[in-house]
């Protein structure tokens, strides 16, 4: 089983790290062999720290040596050479490329299966209808945690593709349910992306600023204590002290959640996540769920997640909780209070049942046709 994404890029980010160890640890478990590719497009000896980083990441899991990064275009690699990264691409059951991120012609053409993961959920359908790019191009099926593709009242173009949904999976081991913790609502969030807002079809959609700006009564609202690891730019300083202001507590995401086992840490020490989603998720109805939040339930810690349109895909009121406006996300935050112990009992039986990486991956697979 080969994953495909991009991890050494982006070294500091312990939350992204999670997203496809996720997969490997799950397939491991339902007995795969496993190789993660990854790429670094500078060069090699200027970047020792980012192949250190997933040398070392893979070494604390058990995962030591089942990875290959393609340096400069490919022609070189550090881990597993090109020739074992291609042959194994074509003893694999499934290559799943995550946001099309390997672009290698040869290593994917050698893959019998090769299924695009889409976790951003309305980016790329709509670069492709505007004709900005096309990130799908090259693969057999495409899989998407938008769980409202295609759906009456998404948004989202489907492109003309006939789309997988999967929950995000979570390897429940890796998160036993957490203990004590400080009391505090939190989330580890950037503040824009990577990506830009949209014009599409007449509406403009925008990021998680354009949301977050909405809620900032919310201490005032409820008395309670919120602090959001949140990775800003300092040219939205004016925003970050707004924050501030209204007695939001930003914690510094490389300190908190630098890597894996800090950011499983600051999770598990959080009473409950309170999750605001970026503008384009939550307008386009797209259903989509965070990673995050998946981990947040696994814990034992109630999420209170800004609705996306779940009220048909997962269970709600219990450990899960979504909210349209402040004055909701109040109620949401009171009613976890009221009752914590039950909630934090139903979060970790949702995710059990809706997230667990054997529930999850053994679906997708026979929805791929990967067996």
């Amino acid at each position: 089983m080969i994953v495909a994404g991009s991890v050494v890029q982006r070294p500091h980010h312990g939350g992204h790290a999670w997203v496809f160890l996720q997969y490997l640890l799950g397939f491991r478990r339902l007995g795969f062999d496993v190789l993660f590719v990854d790429r670094l497009d500078r060069d090699m000896d200027g970047d020792e720290s980012n192949v250190r980083f997933l040398s070392e990441l893979t070494d604390r899991f058990g995962l030591g040596g089942d990875w290959a990064i393609l340096l400069d275009g490919g022609s070189a690699t550090a881990g597993r050479t090109r020739n074992e990264v291609v042959e194994t691409a074509r003893r694999s059951v499934l290559l799943l490329n995550v946001m099309g991120f390997l672009e290698d012609e040869e290593i994917l053409g050698a893959a019998p299966l090769r299924a695009f993961l889409d976790i951003d959920p309305g980016f790329g359908q709509m670069w492709h209808e505007l004709g900005l790019a096309d990130v799908f191009v090259g693969h057999d099926r495409h899989v998407t945690v938008g769980q409202g593709i295609g759906g009456r009242d998404c948004a989202i173009p489907t492109c003309g593709i006939d789309w997988i949904t999967t929950l995000p999976p979570v390897e429940v081991s890796e998160w036993p349910r957490g203990g004590e913790h400080g009391g505090r609502f939190t989330s580890v969030v950037s503040w824009r992306g990577p990506f830009g807002p949209i014009d599409y079809d007449g509406r403009r959609y925008g990021l998680r600023v354009h949301e977050f700006r909405r809620f900032l009564e919310l201490p005032a609202l409820t008395g309670e204590r919120f602090e959001v690891a949140l990775d800003i730019d300092d040219a939205d300083r004016p925003d970050a002290e707004s924050l501030e202001r209204h007695g939001w507590r930003l914690a510094d995401p490389r300190a908190v959640a630098g890597d894996p086992w800090r950011y499983r840490d600051y999770v598990q020490r959080s009473a409950a996540e309170l999750m605001i989603a970026k503008n384009l998720y939550v307008d386009t109805r797209s259903g989509w769920f965070s990673d995050r939040s998946a981990c947040y339930l696994a814990s034992g810690r109630p999420a209170l997640v800004q609705d996306t349109g779940l009220e048909e895909v997962l269970p709600l009121g219990e450990g899960l909780l979504t909210f349209s406006n402040p004055a909701e996300a109040a109620a949401a935050v009171e009613e976890v209070c009221a009752d914590y112990d039950r909630h934090s009992r139903a979060a970790r039986a949702i995710a059990e049942e809706h997230f667990a990486a054997e529930r999850v991956l053994p679906r997708l697979l026979r929805e791929l046709g990967a067996t």
